[in-house]
Order: C-alpha cells, then structure tokens, then sequence
C-alpha cells in the first residue's frame, strides 16, 4: 500500500510538473487558423517572450501550460495577423491633414468645397486630395479656369486620388516658375499654348517644393491615429511603398517611444540621401522598422491615363501614357540594388510598362535567382509576357479592390481585348505560386475585408457589378488569406519570423469578430482583438 501511495503521489507530481511549464499568455477555445502549408486549425496556443511556443488541442494546450494571463476566445476565429503589402501611411498623414476631395461629384463641387474649406481655415496655402474625374460623367480631365477665378491670389495643389495628377492654379504655377509645356517623365496639360493647370506624374515634382510641410507633430498624430484605424482590421503591418530619408527619423522616433507598434517594411525613394543610407546601413533594422527595398516607379496611373500601353488608349487613340523613369536610371538603380543586396520594387501599371520591367527583372534572376523583386500592381499584364512571372521569379504584388474600383471605365481605356489581361490575379498566382496582396490605401480603404470581397467575387461593397467583373480571375478564400499573411511575409523576407501561427514565430494575430467566409454578398467585419509579439494592441469594447 505503501508504493501504491508513493506511486500515486509520483504520477500527481510529474501531472504538476507538466501543467507547471509557465508563459506569459494561454489563448484557448478558438478556431486558430494557422494557415501554415498544411492549412491547421487548431484551438489554443502558448506565448513566451512574445513568440508562439506551442499550438496545439484545447486539452493539450491547457494541461500543459500555466500562464499569467488566459483569454477564453469564445470559440471566435483567430487568424495572423494582416499585412497590407501595399500602403502608404505617410500620404494618408497627407490626405488627412489636407482638404477632403473623395467623392466629388462634379468640377464645381470640387471648386466649392475647395471655398467652404478656405472659409473656415483661411489657408495661405491650399492643398486637396482625392478627386477623380470619372465620378462625373463625361471622364474628361479639369482645368483651372474656376479655380483661377474662385483662388486669383493663393496657390491651390489639388491631387487626383491616385496621386499622379494635380491640378493647381494660374497662381501657384507663377510662383513655381512654370511656363513651359515640356518635362521628362511627366505631362503639363496645354491649350494653345497655355498651361491648363493639370500637371501628370513627374510634373508635379515642379511644384511640389512650394507645398509646405505639416510639423513633426502633426505627423506623428495622424501616424497614430492611422494605426488605431488598422489595428480595428487586424492589420499588424505594412509594406510602405516608399519614403524620403526623412520619414525616417519620425518611424523611428514613434518606435522609440512605444507608440507605433505596426511593423514597417518600408521601400526607400530613390534619392541620393536614400542611396546613401542603404550603402551605409545595408539591409537595416530598427526594432519593428525594416528597409531592404527601394520603390521605383515606371509609369503613371491607368485612371489619369499615365499608364505606359504597347498599343494606343482605346478612348483616346493619340495617347500612350508615360515612362515616368528613363530607362537608363532604371537600369543603374536595378544594378544598384543588386550590388547592396536590396529588394527592387517597382510601380507598374500598364502592359508596355510591365514589358519593361520584366526584362529588366530577368536580368537579375541570372545573378541571384532568389532576389524576390516585385512589381507593385502589375496591373495590364500583356498575355505574352506571364511567363516572365514563373521564368525568372518576379513576385506580383496586386491590389484587388482597384479591380472593382475600376471597372466602370477599365474596358473603354484598353478595349475588349486587353483588358483579358487586367487585373488578372489568378494568372499571376498560376504564373509565380504566390501573390502578394495590399490595398494601396489612402487610393483604396484600409478595410481588408473589402480586398477579400473584391479578390474572391470581383465585386465592390455595393455588390456590383451583378456578374462579377472579370470573374474568371476571381481567387479563392484561402489564396487572398495566405496573399495578406504567409506570402506577404515572404514578399519582404520574413517568413521565418511570421506570416503563419506557428511554433516559434511572433505571436501576432487577431481575433476576428465574426467568422470569415465566402460570402456572396459584402457584410462588414471587424478584428475583436489584436495582437502584436503576444500583447494586446487593441480591443473592440475599449475602443468602440
């Protein structure tokens, strides 16, 4: 009886044991979505020091470990955390501190809008974002003659919502000197002669050092505030597609104290400052801070007509749109980013534009067959060309919401037949065995559940249209999940560190409020909560 009682106390003991194995979070009764390779559901998970230590059964999991704290999921869906491959926080800083010009019905709404705002601020400068001439009606480009007569004596920037185009007025194109219709890279509008006051692509540039800068502080508030709106999305990171050297220093302040939790990839502008940095910092790391790219752009936008087309714009057949890079600068970034082992993302919109940078890509692919360049968009992909994408491993970077954004007007710029190879993410996804997927926000919303609606039925959050625009590119549930966790990891060289809910990488998720599905009809979604390294970034009831 003795050894029986002994034995007893041993097994208790070693039950003890096992059950005493200590960490900091216990995550319990949910569906975990692991979507590792072989797509695991699971329903509870260990954290320590910020990194997944075990995933496994509800029983295993809680028999196993003790914790300081325990989160009862109530059998809600959890998922990694979302990265937005494609975004841009710093010109959404801009557009929110800036007139608001989305949804514009008409040029003289624009005009009155651009009044009433001056009214309440008495600006010495103003500076819009957001119009877009095809919401009213006949999709023509402005001018500035009402602008000039409502603004005669303060410069007035207004940017399209793709930001490669502005109009601005007689007055600030005074100030900036601009009298001649010609730049490289870029279009001044004319008429008999005489600026219009519609600068395309590197036109802008020619006004953009009169356009005064907000404050530090200013910046850093509508960082946060930034923040807070993707965290409600359970968006833990972004691909920032492109910074100044300046930009720098403000993340990096932000990180420093604590306040910005969002990881950043961040793809460095091809300046001589950001040259210089990459040169003497190769690839660079400041706690949730990554840069190991640069952004490059090679043509303008299909919406202001800038895209580079092979062929003429089917609404207007003397236009090709621009090459906004000469190629030779392409060419010594390419080789320059080869040298210091950085990533080469590249802005790329039309078919022509496209064609170009895949053959500057496929160079590389000869020297280092693992160098994971992108192109951002890959927007008009001549059909002849998709084999460049699987040849010599050229990762697709796409966002689905521009698709349905564009639909009312895509077919009448590129015609019947090109447009079978628009927005064609299930090619390029057959083409390279991956696609990393964004939004493009301020351009599009942050709202990741609206991509996932767009990828999966080809349709915006109106339901339209009917049928589905270009259906048959549609992707699967499962492929635009993976596009904005797992492959957007790999996209920027971290898919050992997350990306999937795995043992040992970052305990970064969130808890979804409603399960996601593939549903046929848009419903809103929402993260419940969200995680970042195993803490609590944000929750529903504290901040709603």
């Amino acid at each position: 009886m003795k050894y029986v009682l002994l034995g007893f106390l041993f097994v208790l003991s070693l039950s003890s044991c096992m059950k005493g194995i200590h960490v900091d979070l216990v995550v319990h009764n949910a569906q975990i979505h692991c979507l590792d390779d072989q797509n695991t559901i699971s329903q509870a998970m260990a954290i320590k020091d910020g990194k997944i230590i075990e995933v496994g059964p509800e029983r295993q999991i809680l028999n196993k470990y003790s914790a300081d704290e325990f989160v009862d999921a109530e059998g809600k869906e959890i998922y990694p955390g979302f990265t937005d491959a494609h975004g841009h926080i710093l010109l959404y800083v801009k557009q929110k501190l800036s007139l608001d010009l989305l949804d514009c019905k008409s040029l003289n709404e624009l005009v009155t809008r651009t009044e009433k705002y001056q009214q309440k601020g008495q600006k010495k400068f103003i500076v819009g974002r957001g119009w877009d001439q095809s919401l009213w009606g006949a999709d023509s480009m402005p001018d500035n003659t009402l602008l000039n007569k409502a603004f005669p004596n303060i410069p007035v920037c207004l940017y399209r919502v793709d930001g490669h185009a502005a109009l601005v007025n007689d007055c600030l194109l005074n100030l900036a000197g601009i009298s001649s219709t010609k730049v490289d890279g870029g279009e001044i509008r004319s008429r008999n002669g005489k600026c219009t006051g519609l600068l395309l692509d590197k036109a802008m540039d020619l006004v953009q050092d009169k356009i005064p800068r907000f404050s530090d502080k200013e910046i850093k508030d509508a960082i946060l505030e930034i923040q807070e709106e993707l965290f409600q999305y359970g968006i833990t990171g972004v691909h920032e597609a492109g910074i100044d050297f300046e930009d720098i220093a403000i993340f990096k302040s932000l990180m420093e104290s604590k306040q910005l939790k969002l990881a950043i990839y961040a793809m460095l502008m091809p300046s001589e400052k950001n040259k210089r940095f990459a040169s003497e910092n190769g690839v660079y790391r400041y706690k949730n801070l990554s840069i190991r790219s640069f952004k490059m752009f090679a043509d303008g936008a299909l919406g202001s007509k800038g895209a580079l087309l092979k062929n003429p714009y089917s609404d207007d057949h003397q236009h090709h749109g621009l090459l906004t890079t000469p190629l030779s600068e392409m060419q010594e970034l390419s080789k320059f980013c080869s040298k210091i082992g950085y990533q080469l993302n590249t802005h790329a919109i039309g078919d022509s534009a496209n064609n170009i940078i895949l053959n500057l890509y496929k160079n590389e692919y000869l020297i280092n067959k693992d160098h994971r360049w992108r192109i951002e968009h890959a927007q008009v992909i001549d059909r002849n060309d998709l084999h460049f994408f699987s040849d010599f491993a050229i990762f697709p970077s796409v966002q689905p919401t521009h698709a349905v954004s564009d639909q009312r007007w895509a077919e009448s710029r590129l015609g019947k037949e090109r447009i079978k190879g628009a927005y064609a993410y299930k090619s390029l996804l057959e083409a390279f065995g991956m696609v990393a997927i964004g939004t493009d926000f301020p351009i599009e919303l942050t709202n990741p559940f609206l991509t996932i609606f767009a990828a999966t039925q080809r349709k915006n959050k109106d339901n339209l249209p009917n049928d589905g625009f270009l259906i048959e590119e549609q992707l699967s549930l499962e492929q635009v999940l993976k596009g904005m966790t797992s492959w957007a990891a790999f996209a920027a060289f971290e898919e050992n560190n997350k990306g999937t809910i795995s043992k040992g990488k970052e305990a970064t998720f969130f808890i979804v409020k409603r399960p996601i599905w593939n549903e046929m009809t848009f419903s809103p979604n929402f993260a419940y909560s969200t995680y970042i390294s195993g803490k609590m970034v944000y929750k529903e009831d504290e901040l709603n």
